[in-house]
């Protein structure tokens, strides 16, 4: 697990924070926060590329890396409020798919033991399988409760012969006990998939999941409305798992299973930063980035913008600030 840089290209961090090594816990003492990279996509389906991933967040944004991004609307730097690392990207040999998994499974463990919380960047979503198993591993299977923002449910039985891929990883983590499928919340789904099979057997673990049709009528703040109190029942955190193409392919072309009818980009930040300020986060991923597909880099740019709204919303809660989305804005 020794500190490797960022695995493909330059090293740098997430917008010029500190580095530290997941294998020095000096280096890290007392964080809030740590940035891990997971730099594989041998888990895809259809278009690879998303190994690419970590090193595109790290740098989707137009303002120089200087350590520090004050909110507008929140009032807070969250860049300088928290004590954040980056612990650069994990070695994941792409043709070792299996063990990468383990690496990344005690990356998230040794964070969540340190009292952090971890930021994974993906990688394609096989790497969830991983990195909320790891920090179950620690509060307790069956205490991490899960969010996932997504076009596609991932609860394969199989994918191409595998247990493991993009496409299986919430069945696993509920079929291994790290989450009880009834704290097991999805958003954003639509298209052509899971078959009937899939979609009884998510039933019967009582999974709650949003059809986008769902959302669109309802509104996104009646579903959260509800979602809330499910999360929070007999769990000690909350772990938020999005997929970028939640968002529809218009805005987040840069993804490997891109399914039209998304989520506005606007729908999605605007969500990630209330879950981030009213629920116990102890965990974050953003996965499915593939720049080879993206346009003007504006699927990298969102999916650095979702990490910052969750950084900016934990970081105004712990300092005990308040914030009201209709209120104006040179009130605040």
């Amino acid at each position: 697990m020794t500190y490797i840089g960022n695995m493909y290209g330059p090293d740098f961090t997430f917008l010029g924070i500190p580095r530290c090594d997941l294998d020095k816990p000096e280096s890290y003492k007392g964080a809030d926060v740590i940035i891990v990279g997971a730099p594989i996509d041998s888990g895809t389906s259809h278009r690879s590329g998303a190994k690419m991933g970590p090193q595109a967040i790290r740098m989707g944004d137009y303002l120089p890396h200087d350590g520090s991004r004050p909110h507008l609307a929140m009032r807070v730097d969250p860049l300088q409020k928290l004590k954040i690392f980056d612990a650069g990207d994990l070695l994941m040999p792409g043709g070792d798919l299996v063990n990468s998994l383990k690496v990344l499974d005690k990356a998230t463990e040794k964070i969540s033991k340190a009292g952090a919380i971890a930021v994974v960047l993906g990688g394609d979503h096989s790497i969830a399988s991983a990195d909320v198993a790891g920090i179950a591993n620690h509060l307790g299977k069956g205490k991490v409760s899960m969010i996932h923002f997504d076009a596609h449910a991932d609860t394969g039985e199989v994918q191409n012969g595998a247990l493991i891929g993009h496409g299986t990883p919430m069945r696993r983590l509920i079929e291994s006990g790290s989450v009880r499928g009834d704290r097991f919340l999805q958003l954003g789904l639509r298209g052509y998939w899971p078959d009937d099979a899939t979609l009884k057997w998510m039933a019967g673990k009582a999974m709650k999941s949003y059809e986008m049709t769902e959302i669109h009528h309802r509104g996104m703040k009646a579903v959260l409305d509800e979602s809330f109190s499910i999360l929070t029942d007999g769990c000690d955190g909350v772990f938020l798992s999005v997929d970028i193409d939640v968002v529809d392919p218009g805005m987040a072309p840069g993804t490997g299973t891109p399914e039209p009818g998304g989520m506005t980009s606007r729908e999605l930040l605007e969500a990630v930063r209330r879950i981030c300020f009213e629920l116990p986060i102890v965990g974050l991923d953003v996965v499915e980035v593939a720049p080879a597909y993206d346009s003007s880099d504006i699927t990298a740019i969102l999916a650095n913008r979702v990490v910052l709204e969750a950084l900016s919303a934990i970081a105004l809660k712990k300092s005990g600030g308040t914030y009201s989305a209709t209120r104006n804005l040179l009130d605040r």
